[in-house]
């Protein structure tokens, strides 16, 4: 799920920054004030450009994405560290200790000279 999201939240970025690159400057539309015509979708008085919403639409999932990604991130933890290898601790054998005879045994036989 995560990497479905940096996917989406790559392709949204590229396209945010080709949106934005494709709009024209303030400047511009200052010929549209005159008599010239105008880019917008619903007429002159229209609540803005096709790319000006384009532009919205986009940044609002951009942020979205990143809202998501950095949730996700939050809660899975935060080092890069904790998913690093781990040396693993080796098992001994306990050490036996040495058996002791249960009886003693007979004493040998004392020889004399």
């Amino acid at each position: 799920m995560n990497i479905l999201i940096t996917i989406i939240h790559v392709i949204v970025c590229i396209l945010l920054i080709l949106v934005v690159l494709l709009q024209a400057g303030k400047g511009a539309n200052m010929g549209a004030v005159f008599g010239g015509s105008s880019q917008t979708i619903f007429g002159s008085s229209g609540p803005g450009t096709f790319l000006g919403k384009m532009t919205t639409i986009v940044a609002i999932i951009f942020m979205l994405t990143s809202f998501s990604l950095s949730y996700t991130v939050s809660r899975k933890g935060s080092s890069l560290v904790e998913g690093a290898a781990r040396p693993v601790p080796q098992k001994t054998a306990p050490v036996q200790a040495p058996t002791v005879p249960a009886a003693p045994a007979a004493p040998a036989p004392q020889t004399t000279k």
